[in-house]
């Protein structure tokens, strides 16, 4: 007797959170005979592969010079160091970004100053740092100070969340009337422009770039980019990364072992000449699943603007309708599409609990209103950071 049974549901596609092999397998063969020019050269440190690499970085992001690091990381707390920020110092920067951000400047000495983001955007709201500056703080003696602290406010740490470029154009105007340096985070932004086509990195002292695996420029491990349009401040940059010696074992400065491998490099040099495919790539697929998830969300960021690279199409839960919310969640699960944890609600208070115990505190001079609540509805699909 025959025995019916139920076909079986097909598996659904499996849409992970990040696979590289795809990106990696059509240029498998120009890579590696870059990364053998490289192994037959010998010539492992700042060579050749390095100059290339910091000369088109620099042009690719409207600036003149490009100093190559070994982070994204690096990258931030060597602007720093070139810039002379230390103790006694504040830097106003995003509590909705990677821990890097406020780490380095808490490891540079100095203290960091969270101010309110945007909720549509994500990013550092100008208007929460004016607001906080007209109102905490006072110019005394050629100096912003922080009035609770008095501690100098030295500079302005924008980040470009998700591949979206801040609204830069306030952010320089509060800087040149204060006195204030620009130290862009744009580790996850290489390329991306406002509506003028000015490109991230292109608008303050310094603009600092991740090269890690996971970003739109990834190495084959940790590497990153300081890029300038100062040249005094990019051969000081270039000094610090090699423990501030110049010439050879003798040093002015002190400095580290920032220096990009030229391995990494030489890797970055063949995916370099791809990035604009990729960014175009990002852009469509964001520009489907702000169409898809259209009714399942309230707004999508970093998503398919233009001029932005959509490093990540995040996208909000609705909270207030729990329908909404669960149907991304199923929509996801149904799909397999794989989704990263955001930025946690409370990073700005991670970061001030660690700051508070290794340097003596931080300020935080707003109530978290804008970064909890986007932070609770956020889904995005990002890995680590550099």
């Amino acid at each position: 007797m025959a025995t019916l049974t139920k076909p079986l549901p097909k598996a659904a596609m499996q849409v992970p959170l990040l696979d590289l092999k795809p990106q990696y397998q059509p240029l498998a063969g120009e890579i590696q005979e870059a990364i053998g020019k490289v192994c037959a050269s010998q010539h492992f440190i700042l060579g050749p592969a390095v100059k290339e690499l910091e000369a088109s970085v620099a042009a690719y992001s409207q600036c003149r010079f490009g100093i190559g690091v070994s982070s994204g990381t690096d990258a931030l707390l060597l602007a720093l160091m070139a810039l002379e920020i230390g103790a006694g110092d504040e830097v106003i920067t995003s509590p909705f970004t990677f821990f890097a951000t406020a780490g380095t400047i808490a490891r540079s000495g100095a203290r960091p100053l969270f101010c309110d983001i945007d909720p549509a955007t994500f990013n550092l709201s100008p208007a929460a740092v004016e607001a906080f500056i007209n109102a905490q703080c006072v110019e005394r003696g050629g100096q912003l100070r922080h009035q609770r602290t008095g501690g100098r406010v030295r500079a302005l740490m924008p980040v470009h969340l998700y591949g979206q470029v801040a609204d830069m154009a306030p952010f320089t105007r509060l800087a040149q009337r204060y006195g204030l340096r620009i130290i862009e985070d744009a580790a996850q932004a290489i390329g991306s422009a406002d509506a003028e086509q000015r490109r991230a990195c292109s608008f303050g002292d310094v603009g600092c770039l991740s090269f890690f695996p996971t970003k739109n420029l990834g190495a084959f491990g940790d590497a990153g980019m300081c890029v300038t349009n100062d040249a005094a401040l990019a051969e000081r940059m270039q000094i610090l990364r090699v423990h501030g010696g110049k010439p050879k074992y003798y040093h002015p400065f002190i400095g580290g072992n920032f220096r990009i491998d030229e391995l990494q490099a030489a890797v970055l040099n063949v995916k370099l000449r791809h990035l604009d495919d990729w960014s175009a790539a990002r852009q469509r697929n964001a520009a489907f699943y702000d169409a898809a998830l259209r009714g399942a969300r309230d707004r999508v960021s970093g998503g398919a603007r233009a001029n932005q690279v959509a490093h990540l199409p995040g996208c909000l839960e609705n909270l207030e309708d729990p329908g909404a919310s669960a149907i991304s969640r199923s929509a996801a699960a149904i799909a397999s599409v794989g989704l990263g944890d955001p930025f946690p609600a409370l990073q700005a208070k991670q970061t001030i609990a660690r700051i508070s115990r290794d340097i003596g505190g931080t300020q935080l001079p707003f109530d978290l209103a804008a970064i909890a609540k986007d932070a609770d509805e956020a889904l995005s699909n990002e890995g680590a950071q550099g």
